[in-house]
C-alpha cells in the first residue's frame, strides 16, 4: 500500500492506527506460523517475487527502522518451501541525498536470462529489480531499475534512472515480464487516480516505448495500484490462453481490495472479457491487497503473494504479513470465464512432513444443532490450523466453524454457512453477542456442497470456497487463552461428508 492509500485510511481510524503503532507490547500470541513476517518492523506490499535455482526470493515494502510505515525500502527473505523464512539484510534501500528523499516502492524482479541489459557479468544472467521510486519532495513518482550480480543479496542502482517517468505525482509499481514469443520485455504500471494502467515494451530493460491504455473499467471507486498482467491457460487447455490483469483497488463491502479483469493481449493491447461495468473480486475480505505473481516458476507455474493489511490492532515487534502463496487458475464457468484460487501445491509437502498426531481425517460426521470439538489429544489448540471441510447440507439454518474459542464460550470467531441467506459470514462473537462487523460473501452449493479449506494461523484467517472459486481474507486477533476448534450446526442438521485437519502450531 502505498502513502497516498495509508494516508486515506489512517484518516479514519487515525487514533486507533497512532495507538496501535506506538505500542511496544510483545504479542507471540499473533505471530504467524506458517505465513511470512518480519522478524521485526513494518511490512507492507510484496515485491519482486522470484524464483532462482529452487528458492523462492520474497521482497518487500519495510520500514527498517520502526514499526509503522515509513523509509521505505525493499526488505529481503527466501525460502525452499514458502513455510520457513531465512530473513535477510535490506536489498534495496532508501536514499537520502541533500535535496531529495527516495522510497524504494513497489515493483517486480525479472531474470535477465539472455543478458539484455548488459548488467551481467561473467557470462552470469543478472538479476534486475523493477520499482517505482517515490520522491516526496519533488512530489513526482517514476520508474526505477537496480541490478544484482550476486543472486539477489544486494543492487546497484542503474546510472540513467529514471527509465520511465510521466512527471506525476501517482504514477508506480510496476510489473514486468518477459514475452518470449515476441522477445521483449512487457511492463504493467499504473496511474492510480486516472484509475488505469499503461503498457510499455522494452528490448534492454532500460529504455521503453509506450504501447497502450487500459483503464475506467470495472470498479473506479478507489485508485488503482500494484496491477499485474499474466497469461495463464483457460481450464489448463494449452490451446485457450486468456490474459489475467489484476489491480488492487475497491472491494463493495471492504476499505480495500483487489479486483481482476480477464481478456486478450496482442503484445500491444489488452481487451477485457467482460462488459466495462463488470466487477470481479480476487478476495472478499478486508485485509487481502497489492498481491503480485511471482516470476521464473517452473513448470510455467502461476503463484502470488498479497498483503493482508494489519488494521488498528498492535503487534509487536512486527507489524503485517502476507498471504499463503496461491496458485492462480482461469476456469471456464456458466458466468463466463473465471479466476480460481488455491493455496500453492507446494505447500502440501509441508502437511505431509507433520506427525501423525497433528493430522486428523474423518468422514461421515453427523451434527444435529450442536458442536463438535476437533482433537486428537492435545493437537488443534494452537490457532495454526489448516482445515479442508466438505458439507452436505440438511435442515440445519446455520452451520460451519468455529474458530479461537474460549472454554467458557465467552468469545469466538464463527466461520458459518446461512442456507436461508446463501451467504458465507465471519462474525466475532463475545458472550453470544456479534462484536465488531460481519464479513460476508454470497456462496452458491456446488452439486449440493460447500467445501471450505480454511487457513487460520494465529491471527489471519484465508477461507477459499468450492475450490477457490471465491475467498474470503480476515484478520484476527484472539485473546491468547481462546484457542477452541468446532465444526457447528445450528437449527436443524449438517452431515460433514470429509474432513481434513492438519495443526502446524506444534
Amino acid at each position: 500500500m502505498k502513502q497516498k492509500l495509508y494516508s486515506m485510511l489512517a484518516a479514519l481510524t487515525l487514533p486507533l492506527l497512532l495507538q496501535a503503532q506506538e505500542s511496544t507490547t510483545p504479542t507471540p500470541q499473533w505471530r504467524p506460523v506458517y505465513h511470512f513476517t518480519p522478524a521485526k518492523n513494518w511490512t507492507n506490499d510484496p515485491n519482486g517475487l522470484i524464483y532462482l535455482d529452487g528458492v523462492y526470493h520474497l521482497y518487500y515494502q519495510h520500514n527498517p527502522f520502526e514499526n509503522k510505515w515509513g523509509h521505505m525500502s525493499w526488505g529481503h527473505a527466501t525460502s525452499t518451501d514458502l513455510v520457513h523464512w531465512k530473513h535477510l539484510p535490506v536489498a534495496i534501500p532508501e536514499i537520502v541525498k541533500p535535496d531529495t528523499t527516495t522510497w524504494i516502492f513497489s515493483g517486480s524482479a525479472v531474470l535477465d536470462k539472455n543478458n539484455s541489459s548488459g548488467f551481467g557479468k561473467n557470462g552470469k544472467a543478472p538479476l534486475v529489480a523493477i520499482f517505482t521510486a517515490d520522491q516526496p519532495k519533488q512530489h513526482k513518482e517514476s520508474q526505477f531499475i537496480a541490478y544484482s550480480n550476486d543472486g539477489g543479496l544486494t543492487y546497484t542502482s542503474y546510472a540513467s534512472n529514471p527509465v520511465v517517468d510521466i512527471h506525476k505525482k501517482d504514477f508506480r509499481d510496476p510489473s514486468v515480464i518477459w514475452l518470449d514469443d515476441q522477445h521483449k520485455w512487457l511492463m504493467t504500471v499504473a496511474v492510480p487516480a486516472e484509475h488505469k494502467v499503461q503498457f510499455y515494451s522494452s528490448a534492454d530493460l532500460k529504455q521503453w516505448e509506450l504501447l497502450s491504455e487500459f483503464g475506467n473499467q470495472g470498479d473506479t471507486r478507489k485508485i488503482w495500484e500494484c496491477p499485474s498482467l499474466t497469461p495463464i491457460y483457460v481450464d489448463g487447455d494449452k490451446t485457450k490462453k486468456k490474459w489475467l490483469l489484476m489491480t488492487s483497488s475497491g472491494n463493495p463491502d471492504a476499505a480495500t481490495g483487489m479486483q481482476y479483469f480477464t481478456g486478450d493481449f496482442d503484445g500491444t493491447k489488452f481487451t477485457n472479457d467482460n462488459p466495462a461495468d463488470t466487477k470481479l473480486f480476487v478476495d472478499y475480505g478486508k485485509t487481502f491487497y497489492a498481491a503480485i505473481p511471482y516470476n521464473n516458476l517452473p513448470n510455467n507455474g502461476k503463484m502470488m503473494i498479497g498483503w493482508l493489511m494489519p488494521f488498528e490492532t498492535a503487534t509487536y515487534p512486527w507489524r503485517g504479513q502476507m498471504s499463503i502463496p496461491r496458485d492462480l487458475l482461469l476456469k471456464t464457468t456458466p458466468a463466463g470465464i473465471r479466476l480460481y484460487q488455491q493455496p500453492a501445491a507446494v505447500l502440501s509437502k509441508s502437511l505431509d512432513k507433520l506427525p501423525a498426531a497433528s493430522k486428523l481425517a474423518q468422514s461421515d460426521i453427523a451434527l444435529n444443532n450442536e458442536e463438535k470439538t476437533l482433537s486428537t489429544g492435545r493437537t488443534f489448540n494452537t490457532n495454526a490450523t489448516w482445515v479442508d471441510v466438505t458439507f452436505t447440507p440438511g435442515t440445519a439454518a446455520d452451520f460451519g466453524l468455529k474458530l479461537a474459542q474460549q472454554k467458557s464460550g465467552s468469545t469466538e470467531t464463527v466461520l458459518g454457512y446461512n442456507t436461508q441467506r446463501n451467504e458465507l459470514y465471519i462474525a466475532n462473537m463475545q458472550n453470544g453477542t456479534v462484536k465488531g462487523d460481519i464479513e460476508k460473501v454470497p456462496v452458491q452449493l456446488q452439486d449440493g456442497k460447500l467445501r471450505l479449506q480454511v487457513l487460520f494461523d494465529k491471527s489471519s484467517l484465508e477461507v477459499f470456497v468450492n475450490g477457490g472459486a471465491q475467498v474470503i481474507t480476515t484478520l484476527l486477533f484472539p485473546d491468547p487463552s481462546a484457542t477452541g476448534l468446532a465444526l457447528f450446526a445450528k437449527d436443524g442438521d449438517v452431515k460433514v461428508q470429509e474432513l481434513k485437519a492438519w495443526d502446524l502450531g506444534k
